[in-house]
């Protein structure tokens, strides 16, 4: 099994990226958050690598720290999530954001997520609550639910919302946060 890639990024997809090492390009599957981070080709880079083999495919699936592979080995680990599905919710939201919804049994948070419906929140919860270190001190997510939404209303992409959010102050009013997200989305 691979367990991590250093090299130089040849190509940069919106999907996944192409590394050279030692004359050999290998294809890595890369999450949103991941390749917003990666700015340029020829770029050294050192990711963890997820190995994810059927009996048709190969795929290497790239991370840029080991607590973003782990909580995605966790989430391929639950029936029903691939690791397609597992790099679109690591997409949406900060890891210790959706440790905060999994702790927190936070579903209506985490059906926000396209393609995630009631049932696989739940899952989700069930399965990763013990599993994650994570304080289970009551505070939901309902202040970061309302300014996606107030975000949405003002004509804002559930996408762009979510982006504007994750550079946000953590710990902010809901107020704080819309004005806070409303000047990040101003500025591109």
């Amino acid at each position: 099994m691979i367990g991590s890639i250093k090299g130089k990024i040849i190509l940069k997809t919106d999907k996944f990226i192409i590394i050279e090492t030692i004359g050999v390009g290998y294809k890595i599957n890369i999450s949103p958050d991941t390749l917003s981070k990666l700015k340029k080709t020829n770029e050294e880079v050192l990711l963890w690598i997820h190995t994810h083999v059927r009996e048709d495919i190969l795929d290497l699936y790239g991370f840029l720290d080991r607590q973003e592979l782990e909580f995605f080995e966790m989430l391929i680990n639950i029936s029903g999530i691939g690791p397609k599905g597992a790099l679109s919710i690591l997409g949406i939201a900060s890891i210790e954001t959706l440790k905060k919804a999994v702790g927190t049994g936070d579903t209506a948070y985490l059906t926000k997520i396209s393609g995630i419906g009631r049932k696989t929140a739940e899952k989700i919860v069930i399965e990763l609550r013990d599993k994650l270190e994570v304080s289970k001190s009551g505070t939901s997510l309902q202040g970061e639910l309302d300014t996606l939404e107030a975000l949405k209303s003002l004509g804002y992409s559930q996408n762009e919302a979510r982006e504007a959010l994750k550079k946000v102050s953590p710990g902010v009013d809901t107020n704080t946060k819309i004005r806070e997200a409303l000047k990040i989305l101003s500025g591109k």
